[in-house]
C-alpha cells in the first residue's frame, strides 16, 4: 500500500496547491491512501468546517491537527460527527473528537508532543493503551506526531518502532532530511514540512513575524504570500507484516 502523509497545510495558498497537486500525485505514484495536516489551514491557524470540506474534497483522505484544532470554534461540533478529523489522541478523553480513526484497512493516529508545546496527557502512554485496547486493528498503522522538541520526536519513533508502520512528524513546518526505514520496520521523519509559502517564516507573512521577535508584542499573523512549497512523505507498506517497505520525500512547487 502507498500512503501520502502532506505537511501543515497552511491557510489558502496550501489549501489551493493542494488541488493542484494532489490528483497529479495520485496518477504519478499509484496512492491508496492521503493523509494531511489540517491545523493550520483555515487562515493560518485552526480548521473550519468549510477549509476541511475544501480539502477532503481535493483528494485527502483522512485529515490530522494539533495543538491548533481548537483555534476556530466552529470545528468543534464536527469533531465527533463523519468527517474524517481527528484531535490529538492524547487530549483529554473529556474533549470532543477522537484520536484515531480507519480507514481503507488503515488505522490512523494523532499525536501532540508535550515539550514546548503544552500540558498533554503523555504521547508514549496514550499509544500503548490504544494498541492494547483496539482488538481486530488492521497491519497498517500510521501516526502523525505534531510536536516541537526532535529528540521527542525521534525517541517516539524508536518507541513505536515495530508496532506501527509509520511516525511522520508534523509541527515546525520544516521539512527534515532524515527519512528511513527503523530496524524493525517502521517509516520514520523528524518532520514532513508544510504546503505555504516559500517566501514566509513558515508560513506567515515575514514583516509581522519580525516585528513580533522585535517589539514581543502580541499580534495576529497573516499568511504569507507568493510561491508556495509543497512538502509531503510516501511511505510503501507490506499489507500483509504492516512493516514499511520504502519512504520517500516528495517536494512540489507552485506558482
Amino acid at each position: 500500500m502507498k500512503i501520502l502523509a502532506i505537511g501543515d497545510i497552511i491557510g489558502k495558498p496550501g489549501r489551493r496547491a493542494v488541488k493542484a497537486l494532489l490528483p497529479g500525485l495520485v496518477h504519478e505514484y499509484g496512492i491508496d491512501l492521503i493523509i494531511g495536516n489540517g491545523e493550520n489551514a483555515a487562515g493560518g491557524v485552526g480548521l473550519t468546517p468549510r477549509t476541511a470540506e475544501e480539502l477532503l474534497d481535493s483528494g485527502i483522505d483522512v485529515i490530522t491537527s494539533g495543538n491548533h484544532i481548537w483555534a476556530q470554534k466552529e470545528i468543534i461540533p464536527y469533531l465527533d460527527g463523519s468527517l474524517p478529523i481527528l484531535r490529538p489522541l492524547n487530549y483529554s478523553p473529556v474533549n470532543p473528537g477522537r484520536g484515531y480513526l480507519f480507514k481503507n484497512n488503515v488505522l490512523i493516529v494523532s499525536l501532540v508532543g508535550r515539550v514546548f508545546v503544552g500540558n498533554f496527557d503523555c504521547p508514549f502512554r496514550a499509544m500503548d493503551r490504544l494498541l492494547a485496547e483496539v482488538k481486530d486493528r488492521p497491519n497498517i498503522i500510521v501516526v502523525d506526531f505534531h510536536a516541537e522538541a526532535t529528540s521527542e520526536k525521534v525517541a517516539m519513533g524508536r518507541y513505536l518502532d515495530g508496532r506501527v508502520s509509520a511516525v511522520l512528524g508534523t509541527h515546525t513546518h520544516v521539512g527534515t532530511i532524515d527519512t528511513r526505514i527503523l530496524p524493525r520496520g517502521t517509516a520514520y521523519v523528524t518532520d514532513i514540512g508544510m504546503v505555504g509559502p516559500m517566501d514566509s517564516v513558515i508560513g506567515d507573512d515575514i514583516d509581522s513575524v519580525i516585528n513580533r521577535f522585535l517589539t514581543q508584542v502580541p499580534a495576529r499573523l497573516s499568511v504569507g504570500k507568493g510561491k508556495v512549497l509543497f512538502d509531503a512523505i510516501l511511505v510503501e507498506v507490506n499489507e500483509e507484516s504492516g512493516r514499511a517497505t520504502k519512504i520517500e520525500r516528495i517536494q512540489r512547487t507552485v506558482d
